[in-house]
C-alpha cells in the first residue's frame, strides 16, 4: 500500500505539474494570437485583397500565418505543416483550437488556431480567414523530463521505506497468527494444555482468547472422556476377575451334569446341557474380556521365541479337533520361520479359522507364504464374504458379520483380540472378499523386534 501511494502520488504530481507547464506556454500564446486578430478586425475586409492578407500576416507574431482560400500569408508554419485535424477543426467551429505535436524526435510543439468572425446582425459568421501559430515546447518538454525523473526518484527513495513499513505491519499481524497455528498444530496433536497470551485489543487478542477458551473446554471435556473410559476399563477388568471364580465352580458343576445327563429325565437333560452351554459361552466371554481389558491397560506381554509356523499351525488345528481331510486345505510348507508367543499366535489362528468355518463354507483354504522380511498366513473360506459396509468394521469390538442374529456362538471379541494380538507381534491382520468368499491374511514380521 505503500508503494501504491508513493507512486500514485509521485504520478498525480507529474500530471499536474505537466498539465501546469503545458498551460503556461500554451494559454499566453493562444491570448496573444487571439487579442492580434481582435485588433485587425476593424481593418478587414470581406473578401480580403491580397495586400490586405499580408499586411494582416505582419501583423501577427512571428511563428504565425494566415490561411485563406488554401493561400499561405505570412512567415510562420507552413500548410503542409499545419495538423490536418486542426484545420479541419478551425475550419468547421468558432472558438480558438489547438493541437500539441511530438515529432520522430521527440520534439514537442502545440499549434494554435484561431477561426476570423465577421460580427453582424444574424450573429458571428466564418470569414473564411484562419490565423494560425507555432509554439515551440522544447523547453517546456525538458522541464517535463525532468519533473519526470524527479517523479520517478521520489518513488524508488520510497521503495525502502515501504519494504520495512510493509515488514513491520506484516511481522505484527503475522506473529501472533504463527503463533495461533503453532498452538492449533500442537493442540491437534493432544498437547490440550497449550495457552496463548492475549496482547492488545484488537480482532487477533480477541481470537486468541476465544481459542484459550476453546482449549480450555477441550482439555475439560476430553479430561472427563479419558476419566470416564477409564472408569468403564476398569469396571470391566473387575468384573471380569470377580466372574472368574464362581465361573469356574459353575464349570465344575456342568461338567458333572454333562456326564451324568444321560442318567437324567430328558426335560432335566435338556436343562442341563443348555445351562452347560451358556455356562461355557459366558467363560469364553469373561476370558475375552479379561484379555481385552489387558490390552487397554497396556499390560499385554509378548513371550516371543523362534517358531517354524507350519508346525505352529498344525498344532492349533489339531488341538481343537479340526482335521485337514474333511473341511481344510493346507499348503503349509515347512522352513518358514518368525519370531512369535506361540500362545498368542495359536489365539489369532484359532479365531481365523474358527470364524472361517462358522460362517464361510468349506474347504477353507490355509496357506503360508514367507519371504526374506515377513510370513503370511491366509484363511480364505467359500461362504458369502463379508458385507461392504461391514468389511471396515470387523475389527471393531462386538461387531458380528450377521447383525440381524441376537446371538451366536461368538462374543464379537475375537477379531479384534487377534488384531491387537497381532500388533503386538508388530503385524497386522487385512481383512478382503476374493469374490467366492472372505479372506483373512496375516502379516508377521519374521524377525524380532
Amino acid at each position: 500500500m505503500t508503494i501504491i501511494g508513493a507512486v500514485a502520488a509521485s504520478g498525480a504530481m507529474y500530471l499536474s505539474a505537466r498539465t501546469s507547464i503545458l498551460k503556461g506556454a500554451q494559454d499566453p500564446g493562444m491570448e496573444q494570437l487571439t487579442d492580434q486578430v481582435k485588433a485587425f478586425l476593424p481593418l478587414l475586409e470581406v473578401p480580403p485583397s491580397t495586400t490586405t492578407l499580408n499586411t494582416f500576416a505582419s501583423r501577427l507574431k512571428t511563428n504565425a500565418v494566415i490561411v485563406y482560400q488554401n493561400q499561405r500569408y505570412g512567415s510562420g508554419p507552413s500548410i503542409e505543416e499545419l495538423p490536418a485535424d486542426l484545420r479541419a477543426q478551425v475550419a468547421t467551429d468558432d472558438h480558438t483550437q489547438f493541437q500539441r505535436v511530438v515529432d520522430s524526435s521527440g520534439n514537442a510543439t502545440v499549434y494554435l488556431g484561431v477561426p476570423v468572425l465577421q460580427r453582424g446582425t444574424q450573429g458571428a459568421t466564418h470569414t473564411g480567414i484562419e490565423a494560425y501559430a507555432r509554439v515551440p515546447l522544447s523547453n517546456q518538454q525538458t522541464a517535463i523530463d525532468e519533473l519526470a525523473s524527479s517523479a520517478w526518484q521520489t518513488a524508488a527513495l520510497a521503495l525502502p521505506l515501504a519494504v520495512a513499513l510493509a515488514l513491520l505491519a506484516a511481522r505484527q499481524v503475522l506473529r501472533p497468527v504463527r503463533a495461533l497455528n503453532t498452538a492449533a498444530r500442537e493442540l491437534g496433536h493432544g498437547n490440550l494444555n497449550v495457552r496463548l497470551e492475549p496482547k492488545g485489543s484488537d480482532e487477533l487478542s480477541e481470537l486468541v482468547s476465544t481459542f484459550n477458551t476453546t482449549a480450555a473446554e477441550l482439555e475439560r471435556t476430553v479430561g472427563e472422556l479419558r476419566g470416564m473410559e477409564a472408569d468403564a476399563r476398569r469396571f470391566v477388568a473387575d468384573v471380569s476377575h470377580e466372574l472368574r471364580t464362581p465361573l469356574a465352580a459353575m464349570n465344575a458343576v456342568t461338567d458333572v451334569l454333562d456326564e451324568d445327563a444321560a442318567q437324567l429325565p430328558p426335560d432335566t437333560a435338556v436343562a442341563a446341557r443348555l445351562v452347560s452351554e451358556e455356562t461355557k459361552r459366558l467363560t469364553r466371554l469373561v476370558q475375552d474380556l479379561v484379555e481385552i481389558s489387558r490390552f487397554d491397560a497396556g499390560r499385554a506381554e509378548l513371550v516371543a521365541d523362534e517358531w517354524d509356523l507350519a508346525t505352529a499351525i498344525r498344532d492349533t488345528l489339531q488341538a481343537r479337533g479340526w482335521r485337514s481331510d474333511t473341511d481344510l486345505v493346507l499348503d503349509l510348507p515347512e522352513g518358514i520361520t518368525a519370531w512369535v508367543d506361540r500362545r498368542r499366535l495359536d489365539l489369532i489362528v484359532a479365531n481365523l479359522v474358527g470364524n472361517a468355518l462358522r460362517h464361510g463354507r468349506p474347504p477353507v483354504e490355509i496357506a503360508l507364504r514367507g519371504d526374506a522380511s515377513e510370513a503370511r498366513i491366509e484363511v480364505t473360506d467359500h461362504g458369502p464374504g463379508i458385507e461392504p459396509s461391514i468389511l471396515p468394521h470387523v475389527f471393531d469390538r462386538f461387531t458380528k458379520a450377521d447383525t440381524a442374529r441376537a446371538r451366536s456362538e461368538g462374543s464379537g471379541l475375537g477379531l479384534a483380540i487377534a488384531q491387537e494380538n497381532a500388533k503386538l507381534h508388530g503385524g497386522v491382520i487385512e481383512p478382503s472378499n476374493t469374490g467366492t468368499g472372505a479372506r483373512f491374511v496375516l502379516r508377521l514380521p519374521r524377525r524380532h523386534r
